[in-house]
């Protein structure tokens, strides 16, 4: 029943068109993370499923109902805020309970929604506290309790976690994923966060000037990204991408060395991951660069090497690194692991 789907799904604000044709069928306890850049569509896309944003043109299906002119209220819909729009005057109690008793919902059928919430949440605690008696990972369950006593079709969350700090985003978005395989309700999740994706999605959908440029499982997006743009925006580090050309079944850089290539027409930009370079001596691999700059980062270290005309590389290491900045190495790609792109920015197969 939690299936949605959108047909060629539009929207415009006047002249200006900022959701360009979207279809995308999310199935039943399915958790879907919309994520891109600043500006890209994805609250809109969101809003516009749950009813706060009419669709200009295109059809939304909630449970293989046709909900495009539905309002929110009648979608079995229910949307977890950035702000958590809690009342302050409420305990936690009251305010989660609140949607039922906005419902006419029996005093006995409340308190028994609101305890079975407030223990998924481990809230039990705190339900005669008022919210700002309440840490922001605390406030951000209750706001999630809200739409959970309301047994919803699906949870929609615009960028829950951003208020928090790093320590309670880590925590929460534990709660989250747990929440997700409890109640097996279907999740769509926006976030700018590459983390909150990578971690959370079943399904991470890419958005770019609203179209999407990818949708897939994380691993897919992180191996096999299906252009530049998801290339460079799904990983951080992000991938290196390294102009080229190839002839035949060879690729070479510019200025350095190249190594064996296997696409089916040519290509003019090469992709390698930092994980996978290899540092050597001079000579060795594909270039040679100078290290710049070396960021340490405990169990990991990141390594910016100027190669020249090649550009500079990224390079990640574990754990400490004895190299310094001002060294000459070599650089190796891992050849099972190269992704190359024509000129139209596609991957090439």
């Amino acid at each position: 029943m939690g299936a949605i789907t959108l047909n060629a799904v539009e929207k415009w604000f006047g002249a200006v068109q900022v959701i360009k044709g979207v279809d995308l069928d999310i199935a039943a306890g399915e958790f879907v993370v919309f994520v891109g850049p600043s500006g890209c569509g994805k609250s809109t896309l969101l809003r516009m499923i749950g009813g706060l944003e009419d669709i200009s043109r295109g059809s939304l299906l909630v449970g293989g109902r046709d909900a495009t002119a539905e309002p929110p209220s009648k979608r079995g819909l229910a949307m977890v805020f950035q702000s958590y729009a809690l009342y302050p005057h409420m305990s936690v109690r009251d305010n989660i309970g609140f949607p039922l008793k906005t419902a006419g919902a029996p005093r006995g059928e409340i308190e028994e929604k609101v305890n079975q919430a407030a223990d998924v949440l481990k809230l039990e605690t705190y339900l005669d506290r008022r919210p700002k008696d309440l840490s922001g990972g605390q406030r951000q369950r209750v706001a999630i309790g809200r739409c959970i006593v309301r047994d919803p079709t699906a949870f929609l969350f615009d960028e829950p976690l951003s208020n928090l700090d790093a320590a309670l985003r880590v925590e929460m978005r534990y709660e989250i994923a747990k929440l997700h395989r409890q109640l097996d309700k279907t999740m769509i999740y926006v976030t700018h966060d590459q983390v909150e994706a990578m971690t959370l999605a079943d399904r991470i959908v890419v958005l770019d000037a609203g179209k999407i440029a990818q949708s897939g499982s994380p691993r897919e997006l992180y191996e096999r990204p299906a252009n530049l743009f998801v290339a460079q925006f799904i990983g951080s580090p992000k991938m290196n991408i390294l102009r080229c050309e190839t002839s035949g079944d060879t690729y070479q850089l510019p200025g350095a060395r190249g190594g064996a290539y296997a696409g089916d027409h040519p290509a003019v930009h090469l992709g390698i991951r930092p994980e996978h370079i290899t540092i050597g001596a001079v000579g060795e691999g594909q270039c040679d660069g100078v290290v710049e700059v070396v960021e340490y980062l405990g169990a990991d270290s990141f390594i910016l090497i100027d190669c020249g005309d090649v550009g500079t590389l990224t390079v990640r290491a574990i754990g400490d690194t004895k190299l310094r900045p001002g060294e000459s190495v070599g650089l190796t790609f891992d050849k099972d692991r190269l992704s190359f792109f024509d000129k139209e920015e596609n991957r090439i197969p």
